[in-house]
């Protein structure tokens, strides 16, 4: 079942623009809560653990997808598609070379596309960390996503996979990819919405996750890329954290896991 949601916001003569979130409505702590009203609305589908479809202007935009191309086909053959990192939860040529890719461009840092089959590279457009481009009216910028305290640790070194910034008309939606609470995030400005990782060993702790949001802002935050070794994390208590920290910042807690 698909679930759109608005929550209205009464702004005198000032424009509103959106993010509409689309996906099974979950239960108990990860009910999904309302967004603003679309004007350039993005619609945005939770898939699965790292993964999720973008869909804005008549476009379709996959962000690392994965774990079987099935899981797309009830989307239209996408446009663009984004890579953060060479890990198999972000990185699946499999699941790639099963999809429709006739339209599509591929974004990723340059150890990513050094992997992809010859195929694939020929579709790919190399970013690295700071660097900017525009697809489909798209405005993509590359931005670091590594660990810490240790940039050159062997999971995530610094400079080899990338978060990224996208520009949807005047909507500002940043993906961290796997990070950890890394100067670079704390330092992002003006964005509308965040989907940030939080599991352990791989990225942050939800302690961690908390405080890199309430540095940098966002309007709305959803917590992402939560399953570690140890299970799932508590995006309850992200929740709670964030709203002590700062009850301007609006967190919703939707069901990456649902399949």
């Amino acid at each position: 079942m698909r679930t759109t949601l608005s929550h209205m916001r009464k702004v005198l003569i000032l424009p509103v623009v959106a993010l509409v979130i689309a996906s099974t409505q979950p239960t108990g702590a990860m009910a999904q809560l309302s967004t603003r009203v679309p004007v350039n609305g993005v619609m945005v589908h939770p898939v699965n653990h790292s993964a999720m479809v973008l869909e804005w202007n008549g476009h379709t935009v996959l962000v690392d997808p994965h774990d079987g191309a099935k899981r797309y086909a009830k989307f239209a053959a996408p446009g663009l598609i984004l890579l953060t990192d060479i890990h198999g939860d972000h990185m699946d040529p499999a699941t790639l070379q099963g999809l429709d890719l006739g339209k599509a461009r591929i974004v990723a840092p340059q150890a990513v596309m050094d992997l992809l089959p010859e195929e694939l590279k020929m579709r790919c457009t190399p970013l690295a960390n700071g660097a900017r481009t525009e697809l489909l009216g798209i405005g993509i910028e590359a931005v670091p996503m590594y660990n810490m305290p240790d940039p050159n640790d062997p999971r995530h070194p610094k400079g080899r996979g990338n978060g990224y910034v996208l520009t949807c008309g005047a909507e500002r939606i940043y993906i961290s990819g796997d990070t950890e609470d890394i100067p670079e995030m704390r330092a992002l400005q003006n964005i509308d919405v965040a989907f940030v990782c939080m599991n352990l060993p791989y990225t942050m702790t939800v302690d961690a996750a908390a405080s890199g949001v309430l540095a940098f802002k966002p309007k709305v935050v959803y917590p992402y890329h939560y399953r570690g070794k140890e299970g799932m994390s508590d995006v309850a208590h992200f929740k709670q954290l964030v709203h002590d920290g700062d009850k301007g910042i609006e967190v919703r807690l939707v069901d990456w896991y649902k399949e």
